[in-house]
């Protein structure tokens, strides 16, 4: 009787957890699907110049913010129309001086908690308000020479907020491979594929920009250590500003080297997930019981999905326990839910990757499991404190390579 009663129980949560599951799957199927459809942003409705304010908080990145700076100098817009404002937090006097010999704005500040959200509203108390686009980068991130004159196209055609396409800058090592097919996988499903279907797209806290007025309102309420990219993002959907995706304008990020960073990186990114999805949904179901507003609720909901990396460790798994206990039918439904996560892959990783170099890179993907799942483990109050990820690696010579088509 007790071991019925011990059976049904479990059925009841195999249950429920392949529902969870299933769902999470049928999300990224449908969006990563609509991501292979084109989606080409219509030209701006006039030819004006928008004064951008080039937004770059950075902590301790000596090693590369010179790079970062001659790289946002040297960009195809009126030089009289845009300023790089950099806000160095804790920085080498010796960088420091050569930053102030350069043509930009210079905060230096030692703040005594460091956060992007902190330093930004420092940058924005301290400035002229006479901008109309703030646009904010990642200290190791590099435009491409025509960013900003597709994100000023885009505010002239209406938009309040816009997100470009960031990609790697370095393929150095198997985890920088993985984390590159990661972007890109999101850029797929997230950005393009919300897009074509008339979505929003998410945010991802660098390579975007805002109407400037409207950003500083928002930011002076916004004092988070991790995720303020997903506090802006929810404040937009809230009140139904349509977030743009440009596809065609490029930023290159540095992408984790080490199986060490890539674990602390995606603690914060986890920790502010589920902080997010604690703090918004409430708000959001009520907002969606009494103005309708279903795509600020559909984006609280998705703080629940879990990783790609987890769903294919588990979905991994499954089968094989289901296997192993003759459960046959649950192994039907578990190689389902595999395949579809496979055509997940399938439809968002670009061609480029379909490479031996990435065959490589996948067999690491088990160690991936193993500290996502350590990061879950480890995730209590890792939003509560700031955790920096340090950057190195210097590619100026990337924008002289190419063209400006954003293929190397």
């Amino acid at each position: 009787m007790i071991q019925n009663e011990l059976l049904f129980i479990l059925g009841v949560f195999q249950l429920v957890f392949y529902i969870y599951i299933a769902i999470s799957v049928s999300y990224l199927l449908v969006f990563s699907f609509a991501g292979l459809f084109s989606y080409k942003p219509q030209p701006g409705l006039n030819g004006k110049n928008n004064k951008i304010a080039l937004l770059i908080p950075a902590y301790r990145e000596d090693d590369v913010i010179i790079e970062v700076v001659n790289n946002a100098l040297d960009h195809n817009y009126p030089k009289d129309k845009f300023d790089v404002i950099v806000i160095a937090d804790s920085f080498n006097q010796d960088t420091l001086a050569k930053m102030k010999d350069q043509n930009i704005i210079l905060f230096a500040k030692d703040f005594e908690i460091s956060t992007k959200s902190r330093a930004l509203n420092y940058a924005l108390r301290n400035l002229d308000d006479d901008y109309d686009i703030a646009c904010i980068l990642d200290a190791d991130n590099l435009m491409e020479t025509d960013f900003l004159i597709k994100i000023n196209d885009a505010f002239n055609r209406g938009f309040t907020a816009v997100q470009g396409h960031r990609v790697a800058k370095n393929l150095n090592t198997n985890f920088a491979i993985l984390d590159a097919i990661s972007e890109e996988i999101n850029n797929n499903i997230f950005r393009k594929g919300q897009r074509v279907l008339g979505l929003s797209s998410f945010l991802i806290g660098s390579a975007m920009a805002f109407d400037y007025g409207l950003f500083k309102s928002m930011m002076k309420e916004i004092e988070v250590v991790g995720g303020f990219d997903k506090e802006l993002e929810m404040r937009l959907l809230s009140d139904r500003n349509r977030i743009e995706y440009l596809p065609n304008a490029y930023v290159y990020d540095e992408k984790v080297q080490n199986a060490r960073v890539f674990s602390k990186q995606r603690r914060r990114w986890l920790s502010a997930q589920f902080y997010f999805f604690g703090k918004k949904f409430l708000p959001a179901t009520k907002m969606m019981l009494r103005n309708g507003n279903f795509e600020y609720f559909f984006k609280s909901l998705l703080y629940l999905q879990p990783p790609r990396i987890i769903l294919l460790g588990i979905l991994t798994i499954m089968p094989i326990l289901s296997y192993l206990t003759s459960s046959n039918q649950w192994l039907m439904l578990w190689l389902v839910a595999l395949i579809a996560l496979i055509l997940v892959f399938l439809f968002s990783i670009p061609k480029k990757f379909y490479t031996f170099r990435t065959l490589k890179a996948v067999l690491v993907l088990p160690k991936g499991f193993l500290l996502m799942s350590l990061s879950l483990i480890r995730i209590r109050n890792a939003n509560e404190r700031f955790i920096h990820t340090k950057h190195t690696y210097n590619a100026f010579q990337i924008k002289r390579k190419k063209n400006n088509t954003g293929k190397i």
